[in-house]
This record gives C-alpha cells, structure tokens and sequence, in this order.
C-alpha cells in the first residue's frame, strides 16, 4: 500500500528540490556535493564502486558532468592518474555538455569521447556521449552508428534508448496520428527483446509520450481532439496497460533511472484519464519529478508536475 502524501509545510521544502538530475542515487548526490568543491577522490571511489553496471555508471557519469566545473577537476585527476580511464570518459562527458551548452567545439567533444572509448572499449558511456552529441549536431546517420555502438556493449541501456525514441518520434511529424509510426515499432522490438525484468518494458509508453511532443507542437496544444485520440486510441490503452502490469509486478527500484519511467507513466496515466493509477505512481516518484515529459508540449514542468500530482492525489 502506497503511503499517503506528506504534509503541505514538507511539501513544499521538497517541491523546491524537484528536478535533480541524480533522482533518488544519494550516493551520487554527497559525492557531486564533495565534487563541485574539488574534492574528487569520492568520485573516483564512487566510480570503482559501480563497476560494469553500465546503467548506473553512465548515470552517474552524466550527472557529475553536468556540473559547471566538471572539466576544471577531471583534468586535475587525470594530473594525478593520467591513465584513468574513469577520469578520461568523465572529462568527455563533461566536454559533451560544453559543446551542448555551446561553450566549446563538438569537434572537442567527440575527440574526448573516442580517447575514453579506445582507453575503455567494454564501456559505453563514451558512445553515449556520443550519441547526446549527435542528438544535437550530428546526422541521422552518426546518431544510428553510435547507437549500435551503446547497444553492441549494453543490449537494454536504458538512456540510450530513451534518446533513440525521442529522434525516431521526431521523423514525418506531417503524418499525424499513424499508429504504424516508426517509432512504435522501434519500441515494442526493444521491449520484446529484453527480460521481462528490464525497464524497457516501459519503452512504448516513452515512445507515445515523445510522438505526443511532437506532434501537439505541430498542431496545438493537450486541448485539442488530436491530443485526446491519441492518449485514448486502441494501441495507447494496450501500451499504456501492459506498462502499468508490469511496474505492478516487477517494480525496478534498483534501477538508477527507474523514476525517468515513473514520471513518464504518470504523465500518461493522467493523459488516459486514470488519477488513482497516476496518485500511486506519484507516491513512488516523491520528489523525483524529471523535466520530460511534464514539460510536453511546452509547459513550465514544475508548474506542471505540481498541478498534475494535485489532480491525481485530490490535493488540487
């Protein structure tokens, strides 16, 4: 049984830290605290720690190199460790959200991720540097090539196919509501070919709520009767049910990017016009909203979790 929603004086302390990209790693965030003091040696622990989780590794690689000053203490580990493959694919990262915060060259940024790559071949999180690179400069082309590098290591890597959906969604957006989208394909063969323990069996519903970005940028907002069709349609109802039996029987909370699903599940929930499935799925996010998909089409996501989670808990 979920537990009931916190007091209104609690919540609202924690609304203000909604949208931390660690999400519920708090091994990540006292790390990333020490970190962006210059404190690196936790990284570097916390790092040898996750090991070949790949899920977990790139997560936590991605967040710490969100930081600003990411770059500044990569390249002083990399003084005391120059061989470390840990402090080279960080210092990659860290380049790909320089050339993504249009502060520094893609061309940088791709050299720094295929030095982490030779220095480290089983890992993806270079290919996945890649791919967040390519997602923003590169060609279809480079995008599906570093993909099938991420995956050739990693066959369920969970932000890489979060990534392939969102690209895929963007193709032929002049062909409307086509329930034999590209997309949807892609989605359900990623979902088929994992374990039935895998959070990519969640991938579908990714797919619907990217498709929906797309397509109510084109043609308007979650008012209109295209919106409404496209939450309640035949395929929306199966994906959307098939989702939410699965969070019911495996429920992933060891997965680093398992509230990424739960958000987008509530999201669709309440699209579907299901509030009490939506309230228990907001009870597992807590204060681990993420931006996407609240900010579909192009709300102010913290307005928009906030009116969302009030509708599905009667707190509205």
């Amino acid at each position: 049984m979920s537990p009931p929603p916190p007091p209104l004086g609690r919540a609202r302390k924690r609304d203000a830290q909604l949208f931390d990209s660690a999400l519920c790693d708090g091994e990540l965030v006292d790390v990333r605290a020490q970190f962006t003091q210059g404190r690196w040696a936790k990284a570097r622990s916390l790092l040898v720690a996750t090991g070949d989780d790949w899920d977990r590794r790139g997560h936590r690689l991605v967040v710490l190199a969100e930081t600003p000053a990411a770059t500044a203490w990569a390249r002083e580990w990399l003084l005391a460790e120059p061989e470390s493959a840990d402090a080279t694919t960080l210092l990659a990262c860290a380049a790909v959200f320089t050339a993504l915060r249009r502060k520094g060259t893609p061309e940088a940024a791709e050299e720094a991720c295929r030095r982490a790559a030779a220095l480290f071949p089983a890992d993806p999180t270079p290919w996945l540097g890649l791919l967040l690179l390519t997602r923003a400069f590169g060609t279809e082309e480079e995008f599906s090539r570093h993909f099938d590098q991420v995956r050739a290591r990693h066959r369920e890597h969970h932000h890489a196919h979060h990534l392939m959906v969102a690209k895929l969604a963007e193709r032929t957006p002049a062909s409307g509501h086509d329930p034999l989208h590209e997309v949807y394909d892609f989605a359900a063969w990623a979902a088929e070919e994992s374990p039935a323990d895998s959070p990519l069996a969640v991938l579908p519903v990714i797919a619907h709520a990217e498709r929906y970005r797309v397509l109510a940028g084109k043609y308007g907002s979650d008012s209109s009767a295209g919106a409404v069709a496209h939450w309640s349609g035949r395929r929306a109802r199966q994906v959307l049910r098939s989702a939410f039996d699965w969070w019911l029987e495996w429920e992933r909370e060891d997965h680093p990017r398992n509230r990424v699903d739960l958000n987008f599940l509530a999201h669709a929930k309440l699209c579907e016009g299901r509030p009490a499935e939506a309230a228990a799925l907001f009870h597992r996010i807590g204060r681990h909203a993420t931006p996407a998909p609240w900010s579909y089409p192009d709300l102010d996501p913290h307005k928009a979790f906030l009116a969302a989670r009030s509708v599905a808990l009667g707190t509205a």
